[in-house]
């Protein structure tokens, strides 16, 4: 199992359009093949930050997700809402504990 963290700095006020189009696409990402969850959260330092949390089977998984014509749809719609390129970070997943 592999969680990618990814970081993204937000135009100032494009933040409430580039949330509602993330929330659509993780939603979109709920029926893929490997998608385990996700979560979107604001930093406490950072307003206007915003960073993703996804848990894949595999990367090739995650991979996959991208080449989806729907992920490319919104991938152009939220890169005109961001400053400027994100930050990915990979991680093998060791231990894995969610509430029932």
């Amino acid at each position: 199992m592999m969680t990618i963290v990814t970081r993204v700095t937000l135009k100032e006020g494009s933040e409430p359009k580039w949330d509602a189009a993330m929330k659509a696409r993780m939603e979109s990402a709920k029926t893929q093949p490997g998608w385990i969850g996700g979560q979107l959260a604001i930093p406490l330092d950072g307003p206007s930050s915003r960073v993703i949390i996804g848990t894949w089977q595999t990367r090739a998984d995650w991979e996959a997700w991208h080449a989806d014509p729907k992920f490319q749809e919104t991938r152009r719609e939220l890169q005109g809402l961001e400053t400027r390129s994100s930050e990915e970070w990979w991680h093998e997943v060791v231990t894995d504990l969610r509430a029932a």
